[in-house]
């Protein structure tokens, strides 16, 4: 996640989404209830046309190695799997769907 200027609200709340699946995987213990979260990187959504600027979407188009914005698309099945029985054993995860922007 990148701690950008504008992002004081922001960052933190990501920040603590992914300390609370931590937790919740471990409170969670003997429900073979799994907790995760996926963090995605830039996603042409209208929520990001609406909060950056076109200087920093040029950015992100530039900094990721397919040289493109993420689609929704490139995030649901990631979404799919972790709510399937093929993920019971993915507990306590952030998983990253970002292109290869780090």
């Amino acid at each position: 996640m990148a701690l950008r200027p504008g992002t004081g609200s922001y960052a933190p709340s990501k920040a603590a989404v992914e300390a609370m699946v931590k937790i919740l995987a471990k409170e969670l213990k003997g429900t073979r209830i799994t907790a995760n979260c996926v963090a995605p990187g830039a996603i042409a959504t209208n929520l990001l046309f609406e909060g950056i600027s076109e200087t920093e979407l040029n950015i992100a188009v530039d900094q990721s190695p397919f040289g493109r914005l993420g689609e929704p698309e490139d995030v649901a099945p990631v979404v799919g799997f972790l709510a399937s029985d093929a993920a019971e054993w993915v507990n306590g995860q952030i998983v990253r769907v970002t292109g290869g922007d780090v």
